[in-house]
């Protein structure tokens, strides 16, 4: 029987409850990323962030970088804006997880957070509060309620392939890429805001802005998970680095 491949998801220590028991740490991503790997016909592992050694990544396939909080803008050379909320253990991890998959040639997808950790990972910026940017607080309109809006992806890149039909996404971010380094910006929003970003010159390098494990259909996934089969059936030696890289700062 052919393997399902394994698609590792990077995720939190955070502190939960179930049954007599509160707050225990626990390792948690939200279940709707390992329900849109499998249906696609892949195999989820969670990845937590304190337990990160890049040797993990000969076990793996492709690597999903799952969207939570905001990414240290330590790591592109800005003090913190007082709303930036984030989390330098999962900025270490997985740069370091990005930094070797990259290098190992396994495709990535980026979502959300994701995406703009790989445009920093590529030497580029966010905006730290997107509202002073664009003027209104359409692409997170409450806390725990996703907005949606208009989309457009540029003919002929991955984004416009994978995506190709749909106009709209979904929408929950309240920081968004301002430079993407060496990456191409292959997406936008109706009001400039950037949605895709891909890496042309690897065999699959793709982040999203929207949260595609909570459509009916989560192209992006599916395309991962595909990159992820073509890779076992078509191997090739490590990619070229990234182009523009910034060195990550690490805290502490």
């Amino acid at each position: 029987m052919r393997r399902r491949p394994v698609i590792g998801v990077t995720a939190y220590v955070e502190p939960a409850g179930w049954a007599v028991w509160r707050d225990v740490p626990a390792t948690l991503v939200p279940h709707a990323y390992v329900r849109a790997v499998t249906a696609a016909g892949g195999r989820a592992v969670v990845l937590p962030p304190d337990d990160v050694d890049a040797d993990v990544l000969g076990l793996l396939d492709g690597l999903l970088l799952a969207g939570g909080a905001d990414v240290g803008p330590e790591r592109y050379g800005q003090p913190p804006d007082p709303r930036t909320e984030s989390r330098p253990d999962r900025d270490a991890g997985e740069v370091a997880l990005l930094t070797a998959a990259l290098a190992a040639d396994l495709p990535v997808l980026g979502v959300c957070r994701g995406m703009q950790l790989l445009a920093v990972a590529y030497g580029g910026s966010l905006h730290q509060h997107l509202p002073d940017v664009v003027g209104h607080d359409g692409h997170r309109p409450a806390p725990g309620v996703y907005g949606s809006h208009p989309v457009r992806f540029a003919p002929g890149s991955r984004a416009g392939a994978v995506m190709a039909g749909v106009d709209r996404v979904n929408s929950y971010h309240h920081q968004a890429v301002a430079d993407p380094g060496g990456l191409a910006v292959t997406g936008w929003a109706d009001d400039g805001v950037v949605e895709a970003l891909e890496d042309p010159a690897r065999r699959f390098v793709l982040g999203v802005q929207w949260h595609p494990e909570n459509e009916a259909d989560p192209r992006p996934v599916t395309a991962l998970v595909q990159a992820a089969v073509s890779r076992r059936s078509q191997p090739t030696g490590p990619g070229p680095r990234p182009t523009r890289p910034r060195p990550p700062v690490t805290s502490g």
